[in-house]
């Protein structure tokens, strides 16, 4: 075991309370954006064949291995990459938050983005998704 006392109400609580402090929905990015005020940069860290194929409107491109490239310090940034099965906004977060960023993932990547049908940008334009019907009934 990790030393983790599952048992206790207050490791739960303090793990759940950790992961909504480093992690944010598509959902909450995409109302964020839209207030016109988001209140963090979103930074897409994919390969450029991946950017060209689409993006979140609004989102740099700043593949991984170019981290931090000139980001502000004091500008909060949120992650992404294609989804639940890479884990590269994860290892773009980590680089930031070891260089002393405010860093969140974008849990679900472009790949839920998509999901839910929130508009994404290609190189012949904007294109906005039929959602997925698994997606649009979870009104959490």
């Amino acid at each position: 075991m990790t030393g983790l006392d599952l048992s206790s109400p207050l490791s739960g609580a303090q793990f759940f309370t950790a992961r909504l402090a480093f992690q944010i929905d598509v959902s909450d990015v995409q109302a964020a954006l839209a207030s016109g005020n988001p209140g963090f940069i979103l930074v897409d860290t994919r390969s450029p064949e991946a950017w060209q194929q689409g993006r979140i409107p609004g989102a740099r491109h700043i593949p991984r291995a170019e981290l931090p490239t000139d980001l502000d310090p004091a500008v909060p940034v949120v992650t992404y990459c294609w989804g639940p099965g890479c884990n590269g906004a994860t290892k773009a977060a980590l680089a930031l938050a070891e260089r002393g960023f405010t860093v969140r993932e974008m849990i679900g990547g472009i790949e839920y983005w998509i999901r839910e049908g929130f508009a994404v940008n290609t190189e012949s334009g904007p294109v906005t998704p039929t959602p997925d019907p698994l997606t649009v009934v979870c009104g959490c």
